[in-house]
């Protein structure tokens, strides 16, 4: 199928990107059936992930100093700002890992709730054509593309990670750059489920994401952004789905108004 290129300004398409997001908000909201459902596999997501992260954050002093093990013997204010650089650097990659992995855990628990929202949403604007794929195969695919895509964003991470250790570029840049590599494999991760649904798979996913790459970033940076607020990323989920599924018949063309 070929991809659907919108020809407004970037900037025009990454803000009408966040609006999806915001009107799949909207969807959710008014249904609190639907809500309640994308809440229950986040609230288990959530208390997995964050324990694995806090668990970073409270060591990772120790192993910024056991990876800078060269630097012992160096003056204490090199050796600390090292270190310190190092802290940062693990910090960032992560939360895009942890932020990334919370979602393919989420779907992955919550894929039957997740297709319900999503049907839901489509059959609002007129319906989709549906794979006749059983569940089961669906899941499947599911759960090897959302693999994929985790060891897509820890080679992000550890890229990250490396860039991190760039004085002050590693403390400004990095971290908006994290953003939007973050935003753009949570829209590529969340539209699995009506691409899925759909008989597309993460190919046809995101061959059509990139011809529209700004309003993919739009719908992901917030998305990316969102998530790092504690618990915010369990009420958001639900939405964010519904979300996907309006970008998703954008870019295919199919009514999403």
């Amino acid at each position: 199928m070929a991809p659907i290129v919108r020809q407004q300004s970037a900037l025009s398409e990454f803000f009408t990107g966040a609006g999806l997001l915001v009107r799949g908000l909207g969807v959710v909201v008014r249904s609190p059936r639907l809500l309640l459902l994308g809440i229950v596999p986040g609230v288990v997501s959530f208390a997995v992930v964050l324990a694995a992260l806090v668990t970073l954050f409270v060591f990772s002093g120790d192993l910024a100093a056991l990876l800078t093990w060269f630097a012992n013997d160096w003056s204490e204010p090199v050796r600390q700002a090292l270190r310190w650089l190092v802290t940062i650097a693990l910090d960032v990659a992560g939360i895009i890992l942890a932020v990334v992995t919370f979602t393919a855990l989420t779907l992955t628990i919550g894929d039957p709730f997740y297709e319900a929202i999503s049907k839901r949403v489509d059959d609002r604007f007129g319906g989709a054509q549906e794979s006749d794929a059983p569940w089961h195969r669906t899941l499947r695919w599911n759960l090897a593309d959302s693999v994929r895509l985790l060891l897509l964003s820890l080679a992000a991470s550890v890229a990250l990670f490396v860039l991190g250790f760039i004085p002050v570029v590693g403390q400004t840049v990095v971290p908006v750059v994290g953003a939007f590599v973050g935003g753009w494999l949570l829209t590529v991760e969340i539209s699995g489920v009506p691409f899925n649904r759909r008989g597309l798979r993460l190919g046809d996913r995101r061959r059509l994401l990139r011809a529209n790459r700004a309003l993919a970033l739009g719908f992901g940076v917030p998305v990316f952004l969102v998530f790092l607020v504690p618990f915010m990323s369990v009420l958001v989920m639900p939405g964010a789905v519904a979300g996907a599924t309006l970008l998703t018949r954008r870019v295919l063309g199919q009514p999403h108004e």
